[in-house]
């Protein structure tokens, strides 16, 4: 059985509207295929632990989406385990961003409050990938009226590697589903 895993982006959770809309429709399409949705640990260095374990020895088929932060992560798994990815709307640099949320903060999702430091934004250079090293196995979605990441900078960052670039559009990447199919292939997991 193929594998997928999700990986959500900052201050989000398995219930955002781009991970349901993908569990669901793989449930549909494609029950063949085990998706899997983490919440993943807001200190990116508890995260990388935890991402490292669950990519560590896989057998079968295995392909990773994420978005906004978790493309940021997925860009490093895919160079660390050689597995294909896709980023949505990804976050390129991180660390550079995230020094405005330090402090308490609260997950939209999960109303889970907790503690961003300095140091845990820091944790996140130590895990950026630069240049990308397999390039032909990522896949940049993006949409250019991100109101929250540099679209640019995506853009710049993923020169090698496929991109599909849409006008307008936002953080969520409303209509990401016409994607889903076309996903699937390029993660070869069907």
């Amino acid at each position: 059985m193929s594998k997928l895993i999700y990986l959500h982006g900052f201050n989000s959770s398995p219930l955002s509207i781009k991970a349901t809309l993908l569990k669901r429709w793989i449930s549909e399409n494609h029950p063949d295929i085990e998706i899997f949705i983490p919440q993943l640990p807001f200190s990116p260095q508890l995260c990388a632990m935890y991402l490292e374990e669950l990519f560590f020895n896989q057998q079968e088929p295995i392909g990773v989406v994420g978005s906004s932060l978790g493309g940021f992560y997925a860009t490093w798994i895919s160079s660390a385990f050689e597995i294909p990815a896709i980023v949505i709307n990804p976050a390129v640099r991180p660390f550079e961003l995230l020094h405005d949320y330090v402090g308490i903060n609260t997950n939209i999702y999960t109303k889970e409050t907790y503690e961003l430091t300095t140091n845990q934004v820091d944790e996140l250079k130590a895990i950026y990938v630069e240049p990308i090293e397999y390039p032909d196995l990522i896949w940049l979605l993006q949409q250019k009226g991100d109101e929250i990441l540099d679209y640019q900078q995506a853009v710049d960052y993923y020169r090698d590697c496929k991109q599909t670039v849409e006008e307008g559009g936002n953080h969520s990447f409303p209509g990401i589903e016409k994607y889903f199919q076309e996903m699937v292939d390029f993660l070869a997991l069907n």
